[in-house]
């Protein structure tokens, strides 16, 4: 019996028709998949599925009540966004218990010492190695990711858990642990609504499934009776080839960055060669050090020792202001805190590295840096209605393109990609590969720090593996099986493959 349905459901906003006839059903104890690009619809759906939006049209019901006649109905839906939207100020264990009234630590007898006790067993219960009364600013990204879904497991009405691409920051072992907690809420009788992009987690965790497109739902059934191929067909509304590769075609060249001995927060002595033709990547257990690296190199964190050469010259670390002048820019995997101003426009967001292009004697040219930010959108595809629209209402996939053709506007030497497609639909991130392999064979040097296996193996040339901070291999992709590069993950030492 469904537990959460909807009904011709419609969203109409001005000029734009977001959903248009959606009907939907959840049942207790099993787990929806909500699959679709990114644009068609599920962020609309899942505003008005917990209160925050209202639909135009059609019906909503859960547990046989209208949520818009009965506003308590939405107590019983919880929703993990896939941004982080923590307090970084707070510890954890008060982030954990937000809002105190909801999970029943609020009130005059408010007691920090049970409060700080009963947090303890959430965070052994997800996996989380951060304590109680650490403040989350400095706790991982993949720690604030799982504090994400426990904390929504704290509220005590919680029938429905809404999880929006849960496992994007997570390695394989956490989302191992991502998917035993949901299989603990299905056992207690809970729904589980789950949005992903990566195929192999739906077909492991997925029991139902609906495909929305273009605001319009456009299939739905059982997870078991459909194949990845038809899924991915009703996704994009065409056949797309997921056994493409993206590694440069072209002839690699010399090293344009050496990097020797070099050490910081979180890992040792790594060393390793960045050649001009190739796109290299990093992969490793998040906690590897793989991304501490790149922002050491960067400059945003402090080195502790070894040095760093591009193109035959020393390499200023310490020091971003250097690195950018320099040429050498660092794509951060939190797109909302450190890639976009998300309170301006589109024009904006790119036409702040345009100023060499677009400034006059007067000030800004208008005309130029619309011309200029016209020729970005157009060169790398990003679908919007027009630049003057606010970037934080695009999809990620072309705040991401956004992101990517203001860096290359300063037309840089290096590029480093820190988990480029955390929350991008499948078609967009094929064409983020493309962009990185033309890049690639354009001279750019281009490093790609990943998660996702299959990504590395699609689109890097070599393969550089962390553990603990430490190099253990490095591979050549064509000829090493990924039992090797998982097994070098893990800690496994490895020789370097004669490259």
């Amino acid at each position: 019996m469904a537990y959460l349905e909807i009904k011709g459901l419609g969203r109409d906003f001005p000029g734009v028709v977001a959903l248009n006839g959606v009907d939907l059903t959840i049942e207790l104890g099993r787990t929806h998949i909500l699959a679709g690009e990114n644009g068609a619809g599920k962020s609309t759906l899942v505003k008005i599925l917990t209160g925050t939006d209202r639909p135009t049209r059609g019906q909503v019901t859960i547990d046989g009540r209208d949520p818009v006649v009965d506003p308590a109905a939405y107590r019983s839906v919880a929703y993990v966004p896939q941004e982080l939207t923590l307090f970084p100020q707070m510890t954890v264990a008060e982030n954990l218990f937000m809002p105190f009234d909801r999970t029943g630590h609020g009130g005059p007898l408010f007691n920090r010492r049970v409060l700080m006790e009963e947090a303890r067993s959430y965070l052994d219960r997800f996996g989380i190695e951060a304590k109680p009364d650490d403040l989350v600013a400095y706790v991982s990204v993949s720690d604030q990711q799982l504090l994400q879904i426990a904390r929504a497991s704290t509220n005590k009405d919680m029938k429905v858990l809404i999880l929006d691409e849960p496992t994007s920051a997570l390695t394989r072992v956490e989302v191992d642990r991502v998917f035993k907690v949901i299989r603990g809420f299905l056992d207690r009788d809970h729904a589980v609504v789950f949005i992903s992009h990566k195929m192999e987690e739906v077909f492991e965790i997925g029991d139902d499934y609906t495909v929305l497109r273009n605001g319009e739902k456009v299939e739905s059934g059982r997870v078991s009776d459909i194949t990845e191929a038809d899924l991915i067909r009703a996704m994009s509304g065409r056949h797309l080839a997921m056994d493409d590769h993206f590694r440069p075609d072209g002839p690699v060249g010399g090293a344009i960055m050496q990097v020797r001995g070099l050490s910081g927060s979180r890992f040792q002595d790594v060393s390793f060669d960045l050649r001009r033709g190739e796109i290299l990547g990093f992969a490793g257990l998040v906690g590897a050090g793989r991304t501490e690296v790149m922002q050491t190199i960067f400059g945003y964190l402090k080195a502790s020792g070894g040095d760093v050469e591009v193109e035959g010259k020393q390499w200023v670390l310490n020091d971003t202001w250097r690195s950018v002048t320099g040429g050498m820019l660092y794509l951060s995997e939190e797109r909302k805190h450190h890639g976009i101003f998300p309170m301006l426009s589109l024009r904006e967001n790119i036409g702040i590295s345009l100023f060499k292009e677009t400034v006059g004697s007067l000030g800004i040219s208008k005309g130029r840096e619309r011309n200029a930010v016209q020729k970005i959108i157009d060169d790398f595809g990003i679908r919007t209605s027009g630049m003057a629209k606010r970037i934080s209402n695009l999809s990620g996939g072309n705040q991401q393109k956004a992101i990517i053709g203001r860096a290359m506007a300063t037309r840089p030497r290096i590029l480093i990609f820190d988990e480029p497609t955390k929350g991008i639909d499948i078609r967009t991130k094929a064409e983020i590969y493309r962009i990185m392999k033309e890049l690639a064979q354009d001279g750019v040097g281009v490093v790609l720090v990943s998660s996702e296996i299959n990504e590395l193996r699609r689109c890097a040339s070599r393969i550089i593996t962390m553990h603990t901070g430490r190099v253990t291999g490095e591979f050549n992709t064509a000829t090493t099986d990924t039992e090797t590069l998982v097994g070098a993950i893990f800690g496994t030492e490895a020789k370097a493959d004669a490259i």
